[in-house]
């Protein structure tokens, strides 16, 4: 027996053998093998699909998630602009109101100084009008014992008299 020629009832029933181990795995094994690597793929497929799914979605997700970044953001400037305007605001009247407050308290102050002056001017008036006839009358009690002394005095607060009407009028 050669190795490169066998027998034919060697290679008859090799044969045999043959068909009948290809016809066991034809009917039993490769349906198995087919079925199992059929449902690999299918797996393999649908966990594609879902993984495309999955991407579109986180895709999505992330499209939202920047445009709710960008409507908090939006949200939060204009919650500072509109909380700078009423601190402005705040401070605006704060200085309105106390410079209302100082003009008040100036003019109230311009108010009582100027009737305190004008109280001290009247007392003054008073006090100089008091004194002055006490200096008069003791003048004129010790000038004016004669009759000729009341006549000259007279005389002169006429003329006096006269001198102011005169230049009053002019």
């Amino acid at each position: 027996m050669s190795l490169l020629m066998p027998d034919s009832g060697l290679l008859f029933w090799m044969v045999v053998i043959f068909a009948v181990v290809l016809f066991v795995l034809a009917k039993w094994g490769f349906p198995v093998i087919t079925s199992m690597v059929d449902k690999r793929k299918s797996y393999i497929d649908r966990s594609l699909r879902l993984a495309r799914e999955a991407d579109e979605k986180m895709a999505g997700l992330a499209a939202e998630q920047a445009r709710i970044i960008a409507e908090a953001r939006a949200e939060q400037n204009r919650i500072l602009k509109e909380a700078a305007e009423a601190r402005n605001n705040i401070i605006k009247q704060a200085q309105d109101q106390a410079r209302d407050e100082a003009a008040k308290l100036l003019a109230e102050a311009r108010t009582q100084i100027q009737a305190e002056k004008e109280s001290a001017l009247s007392e003054l008036r008073s006090q100089v009008a008091m004194l002055s006839v006490g200096v008069a009358e003791k003048v004129i009690r010790k000038d004016l014992s004669s009759d000729k002394e009341q006549l000259s005095l007279i005389g002169k607060m006429v003329e006096e008299a006269s001198k102011l009407d005169i230049s009053r009028k002019n």
